[in-house]
Parts: structure tokens; C-alpha cells; sequence
């Protein structure tokens, strides 16, 4: 949510702002703009309500040149969507400012800083923001002092870009609780939220940590910590190609990524396992001690990362033998919990930056927990950095709101921290080696579900006219139709929910009638036979049925009952396989019913604010 980019250059930098806000779009946003110094030192503003295009339509009529600006993609959270409240923010005609987070104390600034004589004109606690440092700057007559004065009053979380057309030749950034990264090029440096904008421009990236204050130059990027102490941080090469931004032969981006999922699921589990094992050691370097003694393990999670942990916690108990509970960051941070004697704190995030798993993460580690596991999609986030032991998902770039292959890869990345984990708690050498090679199974077995497209687009057409859906599923499974509900409402707009399929009699079932799709899930498992006698109950009472079944699980095509046969897998990796065909149908629907896929209204990729 939200989104900054910034450039100094030799060059003019309008373009690069430009293509920058474009790709981070898919973070979800109401407004844009952007602010340039001109050769004259003088501050240049645009914004507009609505998409990017919006933006680059107003700046072609009135071109904002220069060799230093800013530029932000906005997602309301003071104010309605409207142009006053968008970014960039100004105080005065000179100091222009662009802000990712939420200041929590700036109704108490705003007062003190009318009561000084400043004027607002948005409803923002970013203009309060502005307006402070130029109060600062009025005293010090020096950028970097009155930005390190004014975020010495802030309290919340920012990631804070400013330029004043007093200094021209360069900006300021800070961060604190808000994702901000420094792209290095030669001659010129760059600024975003995400290395994704900067893609086109720079391969190399210095990713600042809480506190940091950076001073940007076209030849020379100067950071210091919190404490105001000179710092270096490590400059980092992208390893994903550019061309992970790009939709290439789909129509969107979303199809492309669950198209990508065999490739990232192998991309995932390179390096962690041999043909019978996993490597523990890829967990980190002191994952061994670490995973010893655990007794329980606390997942924490928000959206469709919940749902991979709670198909965790089946793996967890299953396999290791250990305790797990699985809970919504958002509730875990704000309630009295009890910690159990050597528990792994285990955090899930696409971005790494999500608030709410973050805030208990740093809760977490006052608590005394025994250690922190991050599972992650994003190298250089926050939670990686902030995490004891982590697990990469390798999924690359994923630019759709819905999220898909981050969701199968962290799954992947979970499985092999479990089977790590159950190596302490008495798995055997032969059972794990049954499991590893099941995960090796995985990108082929994914790679025939994706040979059904085109039946399940076919499949689809029922749910055209349809405004409710249910979703049903059995043990591990449970999760699967959770994420299968969640991935139709998101892009479709279908109000769809998920049971256990053994809840059926206790309500749900009140509400199937021929105008309520159900769609089940039913790999050949141990509870399949009781599943196919909920089948029956949604059939008695007329309902239409969608079954994604295994090819053994011998689940018949009747009138009232459509079967697509998946191929047949490991009751462990299951749940990997069966999301698959959830989300092309999900995904088929919404391009059926005209919605904006990959970026489903009212939604923001990367949920960096509560």
C-alpha cells in the first residue's frame, strides 16, 4: 500500500518517475503524483485522483522537467481520495514531501503547527508532516537537520522522501516502520519502496534499517542510524531479471504467476534438500540448536499466509509430534497470551513488511520466545532482517494483489521446515525420504493440473450469474477451500465461504440450494469416504457440485455433480496441489464477469499499515 519512488540524476528524471509509480501499481493506491525541481530551483507539483495514467496524461499537457523529484502512489488512509489529499505534500512552494505509513500523533502537531501559523489544505497527517520540517528548516536553514528534528517528534511508522527546491541537488529519506530502499546507479541514485520500480534504472540495491536517516546525491549516498552515527549498508544485486514485472504472452499478471508455479516451487526447494533429505542447515547456521529443544511452535500470519500456516499446523503435529497454533497477527499483537516453554515464534509474509506480523514479531521477541523463523518472499524486508532463522520463498516479483504463487511456495518452504523440525522429535530416515521425494513430485504434478485450463475455464461459466458460493474441505484440505473462497471473492466479487466439510450439518447447509455452487476438494485420503457423504447431503438438497478430486479417490460424474480429475499425489503434499486448480477457476470467473484481476478493487498488495 502506497507507493514512493525518487530519483537525483544527471538526467531528467520525469520518465523514470513515471515508470517507477507504474510498477507499483499492483500495491494497491486512490491517487498519484509527483514533484520536481526544475533548473530554475523551482518546486513543480502534479496529482491526480485515479490510476497512474491519470497522472502521465496530466504531466504530458504540462511537463515536469528537472534532475531531482519524487513521486507517490497513494492509498487513503487520512482523508477521502480526492487531489488536496494526495501526494506529494508541500509546505510553502519549496518543500515537497512524499510518506508511506501513519503518524498517530499528528492531530496534537497540527494543532501546535496552526497555532504557529501554518495552513493546511488536506486532511493528511502527512501535511503535518511537511509542515513540521519546514518549521525546522526555518531554524536551521539546513535539510538534513530539520528532517532529523521534525521524525524526533513523529510517532508511528514512515518512510519519509523530502526535496526543497533551496537545495536542489539532492533529498533526504528516512525510515521507521515503512519499507524504504536506496537504488545505486552510476552518476545518479534512486529511491523506492520496492526494488521493483527501480528495475529499469538499477540491478543494485542498499536497503536502509529502522532509524536511518539517507542523504541522496547524484554521486554519493551518505546514511546515518538513529543515534546519528555514520553507517554503511551493504549494497545488494537483484536476482530476478526485469522482465519479472512484464505480463509477457498472458493477459494478466495473475495468470502468469500461477503459470510460474513449478518453476518457483523447484526454485524453492533448490539448495534445502538432496534426494532423500532436507538441509537443515539452509535454515540458517545455528537452525540445529535452535530447532532442538522446541516444544510448540506459534505461527503468525495475515490473509492468505494465514492459510498456509494453518495447512502447516496439520504437517507440524502430524509430523514432528510438536503443539502449533496458528493465529491472525492482528488479533495475536493486541490480546494476553500465554508462551509455552521453548516455543518458535514462525512469521509468514509475502512482503515482509505486512504491520501487523511485524509489530508482534518485535513483541514476540521481548516475550521470550525461544527464537524467531521467518518465511518470506522479499530478501531484504524488515522480517528477514529482524528474524532469527529464515526460509526464503524464491517466488520472485509477484505483481497481482491475489496472491498465488506466493502462496504455493511458502508452503513448499513451510513443508521443509517441518520435516527439519520433525528430525528432532523421532521422523525416520525412511519416512522423510518418502515426503522429500513427494516435493520433488511437486512441479511435474503442478504442471499437469495447468494442462486442465482449459476445462476448468469451461467449468467456470457456471458461476457467471451466481453471488454466493461455499467451499468445502477435510482436514489439510480445510485450509485449501479457506484460500479457494478467499481467491473468488477477492478477484470476482462472488461472496464465497469455506467450511470442514463435516460442519455441513451444523449450519452451512441451511444455505445450498441450485443457486449456490459448491466446490470441494478430494484428494484420496483417509477421509474421503466421509467426505463423499457430505457430497450427498449437498446433492439431496439440490446443490450443484464442483469436485476436484484424485483420479483413485473414484468420485463419479452424476447430473448435479461435476468431476475434474487431478492426478494423484502424496496425502502430505496435497494441499500444494489441489490450491492450483482453485485459483485458475477463481481467476476464470472474474475474467468472465469483467473485474479488474489484478487489482481487485478496495485491496493493496503489500499491507504495510494496520
Amino acid at each position: 500500500m502506497c507507493g514512493i519512488v525518487g530519483a537525483v540524476s544527471e538526467r531528467d528524471v520525469q520518465g523514470i518517475l513515471l515508470e517507477g509509480l507504474r510498477r507499483l501499481e499492483y500495491r494497491g493506491y486512490d491517487s498519484a503524483g509527483m514533484a520536481v525541481i526544475d533548473g530554475g530551483r523551482v518546486t513543480q507539483r502534479a496529482r491526480e485522483v485515479g490510476k497512474v495514467a491519470s497522472l502521465a496524461e496530466a504531466i504530458e499537457t504540462n511537463p515536469l522537467s528537472g534532475h531531482l523529484g519524487i513521486a507517490h502512489t497513494r492509498w487513503a488512509t487520512h482523508g477521502e481520495p480526492s487531489q488536496v489529499n494526495a501526494h506529494p505534500h508541500m509546505s510553502g512552494d519549496r518543500l515537497a514531501i512524499v510518506h508511506n505509513g501513519i503518524i498517530e500523533n499528528y492531530q496534537d502537531l497540527r494543532d501546535e503547527l496552526k497555532a504557529d501559523g501554518f495552513e493546511f489544505t488536506s486532511q493528511t497527517d502527512t501535511e503535518v508532516v511537511a509542515h513540521l520540517i519546514e518549521q525546522y528548516y526555518r531554524k536551521h536553514s539546513n535539510l538534513y537537520d530539520a528532517v532529523k528534528a521534525a521524525i524526533a517528534r513523529l510517532r508511528g511508522a514512515y518512510a519519509l522522501a523530502v526535496l526543497h527546491a533551496d537545495e536542489p541537488d539532492h533529498l533526504l529519506v528516512c525510515r521507521e516502520g515503512s519499507p524504504l530502499v536506496i537504488g545505486v546507479g552510476i552518476g545518479e541514485n534512486f529511491i523506492a519502496s520496492d526494488q521493483l520500480a527501480l528495475l529499469p534504472v538499477t540491478d543494485r540495491f542498499m536497503f536502509l534499517e529502522e532509524g536511518d536517516i539517507a542523504d541522496i546525491r547524484r554521486d554519493a549516498v551518505s546514511i546515518h542510524d538513529r543515534e546519528g552515527t555514520p553507517v554503511e549498508r551493504k549494497i545488494i544485486r537483484f536476482e530476478h531479471g526485469s522482465d519479472s514485472a512484464e505480463k509477457g504472452e498472458y493477459r494478466h499478471f495473475m495468470l502468469k504467476e500461477i503459470y510460474e508455479q513449478p518453476a518457483v516451487i523447484k526454485a524453492t526447494m533448490e539448495g534445502r534438500t538432496t534426494d532423500t533429505r532436507v538441509l537443515e542447515q539452509a535454515l540458517g547456521t545455528d537452525a540445529a540448536n535452535l530447532l532442538q529443544d522446541v516444544n510448540h511452535v506459534q505461527i503468525i500470519a495475515c490473509g492468505t499466509s494465514y492459510h498456509a500456516g494453518m495447512v502447516a499446523r496439520y504437517w507440524i503435529e502430524e509430523l514432528a509430534g510438536v503443539p502449533c497454533s496458528v493465529e491472525v497477527a492482528s488479533e495475536f499483537r493486541y490480546r494476553k497470551h500465554v508462551i509455552q516453554r521453548d516455543t518458535l515464534f514462525l512469521c509468514i509474509s509475502q512482503s515482509g513488511e505486512t504491520a501487523d506480523t511485524l509489530a508482534a514479531l518485535r513483541q514476540a521477541k521481548q516475550a521470550g520466545f525461544r527464537a524467531a523463523l521467518a518465511i518470506c518472499n522479499v530478501p531484504g524486508s524488515s522480517l528477514v532482517r529482524e528474524s532469527d532463522l529464515v526460509i526464503m520463498t524464491q517466488a520472485g516479483p509477484e505483481i497481482g494483489v491475489a496472491s498465488t504463487k506466493a502462496f504455493t511456495t511458502q508452503l513448499t518452504a513451510l513443508l521443509i521446515f517441518t520435516l527439519a523440525l520433525a528430525r528432532h522429535n523421532g521422523l525416520t530416515e525412511e519416512r522423510e525420504a518418502e515426503i522429500v521425494k513427494a516435493i520433488h513430485q511437486l512441479p511435474g504434478q503442478v504442471d499437469q493440473v495447468l494442462a486442465l485450463d482449459a476445462e476448468i475455464a469451461e467449468m467456470s461459466k457456471a458461476f457467471m450469474d451466481k453471488n454466493h458460493s461455499l467451499f468445502l474441505g477435510r482436514g489439510s484440505q480445510f485450509p485449501v477451500a479457506l484460500e479457494g473462497a478467499l481467491k473468488l471473492k477477492e478477484i470476482s466479487y462472488i461472496h464465497a465461504e469455506a467450511y470442514p466439510a463435516g460442519e455441513l450439518k451444523h449450519g452451512p447447509l441451511a444455505l445450498v440450494d441450485s443457486e449456490m455452487p459448491v466446490v470441494t476438494v478430494a484428494p484420496n485420503n483417509a477421509l474421503v469416504e466421509k467426505l463423499k457423504s457430505n457430497l450427498e447431503e449437498v446433492r439431496a438438497r439440490g446443490g450443484e457440485l464442483f469436485v476436484f478430486a484424485d483420479s483413485a479417490a473414484d468420485v463419479k460424474a452424476e447430473e448435479g455433480i461435476h468431476v475434474m480429475q487431478l492426478p494423484s499425489v502424496h496425502e502430505i503434499t496435497a494441499p500444494i496441489v489441489y490450491t492450483v486448480p482453485l485459483q485458475l477457476l477463481s481467476y476464470h470467473v472474474a475474467v468472465l464477469k469483467g473485474t479488474d484481476v489484478d487489482q481487485p478493487r478496495n485491496l493493496a498488495k503489500s499491507v504495510t499499515v494496520e
